[in-house]
């Protein structure tokens, strides 16, 4: 989205989005899921809590958990309306999407040989590897406009969230599997195993990245320019963007919106392994239920992109919400490891869900040529989010002492961004965008 007419240039596809495409581009949500369930979701936390911060009292390591969530988001927060400029201006979202992919790759790999008490090091890996893994996302969800048309976005957005819950799932439960039986694969403990998946994290997520790589296609826009002037004209982009999205009414709402729900979404998904340990759940039943949450997601994501095409994606988002509202206060009243597996159902069923619908919503809001640009700010706003809640959460339990309280507080960001949400006019937000992109 432009200033000025004069600078707002078509973006084309050289011809229509191919199904090979778009389930290629899908399947980068199986590789990168990988990384979110096994190590943000599961072996970090435990690892954390029982082996890089050995000695540490709960609501310790829970400040810490909270911290190592937001140190990286912080970084890519503040970087992403400019890196989506910078992919924008040459076509180059896929290479930059690899450039962060590999970053992750290589960090998620070097946390196996951190060794017991190393903290520290361990939260700077882990927020690298949170970068390389936030920056990809940025950039594979700017693509989406590349692989499918308007019509199909919202189908499309949740085809990729599926198959990450299968994916995801998949190898966590080959992970799982090692955890609970080492020996059997040639591994001294519980301990080694957590360790060691970290590594297929790293393999699962370079592997089935290639299938993006060789069949998604990006035309390129602008002749490839230097770094500095490249930095420069995106600067200057940057700049003319956000003085014209001030007047998007439609769209600054729903970032608003989104900014404050999806905070509750990643905190919830972040710090449950961590809040179920803190109330005395035992281990292994806590990392069951995260495996119930992602083959519950698999068919529940495709359901929801259903849905968002039959009764338009907003009001799919806003059962998604009220659900969650649901489950926050369910979460202060849990006692039992049964009511930990009803909760993973229950978030397995929406997750996905909300999460897809708002991406394709966005997707159906904004000018195809500024896509990576626009999700800039999209991803900018997730990031924020994921660095207030999971600070809160931790804020909470240090300085209350109490894990119950602190999970609660996350119920006023599902409320506020329901509200906000129910302000966003979807028509007129896709009205204008049409009309962006008409323009030469």
């Amino acid at each position: 989205m432009q200033a000025s007419a004069p600078d707002v240039t078509v973006h084309a596809p050289a011809a229509l989005p191919s199904r090979r495409a778009a389930v290629a581009w899908a399947f980068y949500d199986w590789a990168n899921s990988a990384f979110s369930v096994t190590v943000i979701s599961a072996f970090f936390p435990i690892l954390l809590k029982q082996y890089w911060s050995t000695g540490a009292d709960a609501t310790t390591s829970t400040f810490q958990l909270g911290v190592a969530n937001a140190a990286g988001s912080v970084v890519i927060a503040l970087l992403s309306p400019l890196l989506g400029a910078m992919a924008d201006r040459g076509g180059r979202r896929k290479r930059y999407l690899l450039l962060f992919a590999c970053m992750g790759i290589v960090m998620t790999g070097a946390l196996q040989f951190v060794a017991r008490g190393e903290w520290a090091l361990a939260i700077l890996l882990y927020s690298l590897a949170q970068i390389g893994f936030s920056g990809s996302i940025q950039f594979y969800d700017a693509l989406l406009v590349n692989v499918a048309r308007e019509p199909d976005y919202h189908r499309v957005s949740a085809l990729g969230f599926a198959l990450g819950y299968l994916g995801g799932g998949l190898l966590f439960t080959l992970d799982v599997a090692m955890m609970l039986q080492p020996q059997a694969f040639g591994l001294a403990d519980a301990t080694q195993a957590a360790r060691v998946a970290f590594g297929t994290v790293a393999v699962w997520w370079a592997l089935f990245t290639v299938p993006l790589l060789l069949f998604v296609r990006e035309p390129r826009q602008r002749a490839a320019a230097s770094l500095l002037a490249a930095v420069a004209d995106s600067l200057r982009e940057l700049a003319s963007t956000l003085h014209a999205i001030r007047k998007l009414r439609p769209l600054v709402i729903f970032l608003a919106a989104y900014w404050l729900y999806i905070d509750g979404v990643g905190t919830i998904a972040r710090m449950a392994l961590d809040y179920g340990m803190a109330l005395g759940f035992d281990q292994t039943s806590l990392i069951l239920a995260l495996l119930i949450t992602q083959f519950v997601g698999f068919p529940a994501a495709i359901a929801f992109g259903a849905l968002g095409t039959r009764i338009g994606a907003k009001p799919g988002i806003g059962i998604g919400i009220a659900v969650y509202v649901g489950v926050t206060v369910y979460c202060y009243f849990m006692r039992s490891t049964y009511e930990f597996y009803v909760l993973a159902c229950i978030v397995g069923l929406v997750q996905g869900g909300v999460q897809s619908l708002s991406r394709s919503l966005f997707a159906q809001m904004v000018p195809l040529r500024r896509a990576g640009e626009f999700f800039g700010f999209y991803n900018m706003l997730g990031k924020f989010a994921a660095v207030l809640g999971p600070l809160l959460i931790g804020v909470v339990a240090i300085t209350t002492g109490s894990s119950r309280l602190a999970v609660l507080a996350v119920v006023v960001l599902f409320v506020a961004g329901g509200v906000l949400l129910t302000r966003v006019d979807e028509q007129e937000g896709r009205r204008v965008a049409a009309e962006r992109n008409a323009l030469r």
